[in-house]
Formats: structure tokens, C-alpha cells, sequence
């Protein structure tokens, strides 16, 4: 994890994660989002992920298309947009969460930070460290 003894680790946000930080102004996954904005936190995101998101903030939440694409912009403002070169089965529990798992390995990420039983159980995989929102901000990045 040569990127996080630099400070600036590589990390991929569940859209669990991202939903939150979006939604509510309170809470660790918006503190998270202040640390991507202030630069000690590199984000990594997929159309995949960007895609989830959209449908959930339409599906779950109602939300008004405008608002939506207000809130993908601000996403997109600060996570480094890349495209999937894995596709790995990782995630037997629930296949959706392999999309998130795929885009830590393409980006070479440090974290996957969730709020998914699914994920958490994992830990690690390969050189990738799963964490909750406040095990993530506990750490000393």
C-alpha cells in the first residue's frame, strides 16, 4: 500500500457509501467526501457504479432527473472516472457487489470503503482492504 504511506490512498466508495455522502449533510461517509475533496483521498469510480447510483437515487429516493445529474456531476467532479478491466466472480453472497470489487482491482486501489455485510466479510482481498465509513476515517491517512 505505497499510496497510503504517501497520504493520498486510492479508494473505491460502495454506492452505499456514495448515497450517503450525496444525501445527508451529517455523517462519516460525507466526511470521507470532504477528505476526496480536500486531496488526501484519491476516489475511483465506473460507469457501472455511476449507473447504480443514478437508478437508486431514481428508484429509491424519487429524486427529480436535474437533482440526479446535479449529484452525478459533483461525483464526477472528484472521482477518477475509469473503466473495468476485471471481471472477476468475487462476491458469491451477492454478485451485484463483483462491481465494486472489479473496479478496486482496475484502479489498484488501497480501500473499499462499504457499509455492505457482503463486502465487510471479505476484509481483504488480494492487497485490497475492505472497511466500514468510520474504520476508514480511524485510520491515520
Amino acid at each position: 500500500m505505497n499510496e497510503e504511506k504517501r497520504g493520498t490512498s486510492k479508494v473505491v466508495l460502495d454506492t452505499n457509501v456514495l448515497l450517503s455522502a450525496l444525501l445527508w449533510h451529517q455523517g462519516k461517509p460525507r466526511l470521507i467526501f470532504r477528505k476526496v475533496i480536500e486531496g488526501s483521498v484519491r476516489v475511483f469510480c465506473c460507469k457501472e457504479i455511476i449507473d447504480e447510483l443514478r437508478e437508486i437515487l431514481e428508484r429509491d429516493f424519487n429524486e427529480p432527473t436535474e437533482l440526479i445529474n446535479q449529484q452525478i456531476s459533483v461525483v464526477l467532479a472528484y472521482a477518477e472516472l475509469i473503466e473495468l478491466s476485471y471481471f472477476e466472480k468475487i462476491v458469491t453472497e451477492d454478485p451485484d457487489d463483483d462491481i465494486i470489487m472489479n473496479c478496486a482491482l482496475s484502479a489498484n486501489a488501497d480501500f473499499v470503503v462499504s457499509g455492505d455485510s457482503h463486502l465487510l466479510k471479505l476484509k481483504y482481498y488480494r492487497n485490497i482492504r475492505i472497511i466500514s465509513p468510520a474504520d476508514f476515517l480511524n485510520l491515520s491517512l
